[in-house]
């Protein structure tokens, strides 16, 4: 008896989800606590443009302890280098679904 096997290639999968974020803290953190219990910190960091005029404001946010103990800290106008990864955060409005870009601080220094 000769059984056949059929080998399926897989793509590999080459995603990545890393950023590196250096900027001024637009003014004090703010915590917020879910609905589900959970607690987060959040604030905006401002990024000034290479090459042309104007900035970008980021919204961060800080899960861990540790993070959210750190982001805490800041104070507006400090420069601070942040790691982590872009998220889309889901919740119910008044208006129905709503969502927002977030990026996720695992890493936080002051610079």
């Amino acid at each position: 008896m000769v059984i056949k096997t059929t080998i399926t290639q897989v793509p590999e999968d080459y995603s990545l989800n890393d950023v590196l974020l250096r900027g001024r803290v637009s003014t004090t953190a703010s915590i917020k606590e879910l609905p589900s219990g959970d607690k987060v910190v959040e604030f905006r960091l401002i990024i000034n443009r290479e090459k042309r005029e104007g900035v970008d404001t980021l919204d961060i946010a800080a899960w861990s302890a540790k993070s959210r103990r750190f982001a805490m800290t800041l104070k507006a106008d400090e420069w601070v280098e942040i790691s982590g990864s872009i998220h889309r955060r889901f919740w119910k409005s008044a208006n129905g679904v709503a969502s927002r870009w977030q990026v996720e601080a695992i890493e936080m220094a002051r610079i």
